[in-house]
């Protein structure tokens, strides 16, 4: 068997644009022939795949699943929300979720763990791309468990069942009846996919938000032409206010618009006749935070064309 070298899986990689691990694969499948290792990576659809990894992939699908205690969220994106439509796509995104709900939410990790029909996620998704001919990746995963009472999901937009634009996860610890915190579990999901907050708590406000916002209250608060006192607590009040604006148990419930969440919770628990603890959530919202490159179609036809 031939060596394979660092030089030869940086060449092979520069001429099929497959990753590092796939390059190295193909040059031992091939007895270190590079010709040979290329066309093997084609074979595999592994050198079509890396060609779009370049592509930004903006759409797609946000998962949830849960089972009793314990619930995940995922996000996988393609480039089309036509994808989202593809049985193949959907597919994945629902076993990838059930994956993260069995074994966790670390998106390296998932990449590597068994796909029920055969090989890794990464493996699976590399197929994917492929065949479906557009980018996808695997984003992020996330999954809450509690020691007693239940996870419960809600999906906003949704596409098919389980799967769709927002996905929520709202974690309640209890004694309280399930129905009852499937209920109560429920409308706060529906809440914070409306609400959108930052965080459970004011304490999870991260520290470069609030920093954000305090030198924007400051600009504003020095056209004001106040005494610098005066303009000082102008702006503690303006931060002060976008922490408990943000932070989930202080927000107000979006069914009624003016009890806080953290006393719906209570009131929950005193019907029930036992306490009732939010203790964590997810919102994961699709492509959320990635920066969409814009096209000129026309232009793009014009190019292809040669004009």
């Amino acid at each position: 068997m031939a060596d394979i070298t660092a030089a030869m899986v940086k060449d092979l990689r520069e001429k099929s644009g497959a990753g590092m691990m796939d390059c190295k694969k193909a040059l031992a499948e091939a007895n270190g022939d590079m010709e040979a290792a290329v066309d093997w990576l084609r074979a595999k659809g592994l050198a079509t795949a890396s060609k779009k990894s370049s592509r930004t992939a903006a759409e797609g699908l946000v998962g949830v699943a849960v089972n009793g205690t314990s619930g995940a969220a995922v996000e996988v994106n393609s480039e089309t929300d036509f994808v989202a439509k593809n049985d193949q796509f959907q597919d994945f995104v629902r076993n990838v979720t059930q994956i993260a709900l069995a074994k966790g939410d670390d998106v390296e990790a998932l990449a590597n763990e068994a796909y029920p029909s055969g090989g890794t996620v990464a493996e699976v998704l590399t197929n994917n791309i492929a065949t479906i001919g557009e980018n996808q990746t695997l984003r992020r995963a996330r999954r809450l468990t509690v020691d007693k009472g239940a996870v419960v999901a809600y999906v906003h937009n949704q596409v098919v069942p389980g799967m769709g634009k927002i996905g929520v996860l709202v974690a309640l610890e209890s004694d309280a009846p399930v129905a009852t915190l499937d209920a109560l579990g429920r409308q706060l999901a529906m809440h914070v996919a409306a609400a959108f907050p930052l965080a459970l708590d004011e304490s999870g406000i991260p520290a470069d938000m609030i920093e954000r916002e305090r030198k924007i209250a400051s600009e504003k608060a020095a056209e004001s032409g106040k005494p610098a006192d005066v303009i000082a607590k102008m702006v503690d009040g303006a931060v002060a206010k976008f922490v408990k604006e943000n932070a989930l148990l202080n927000q107000l419930f979006v069914m009624d618009g003016k009890t806080k969440i953290s006393d719906v919770v209570a009131a929950a628990g005193k019907e029930a006749g036992t306490s009732i603890v939010l203790k964590d959530y997810v919102r994961f919202q699709l492509g959320e935070g990635i920066e969409k490159e814009e096209s000129d179609f026309a232009a793009e036809v014009a190019a292809a064309a040669g004009l």
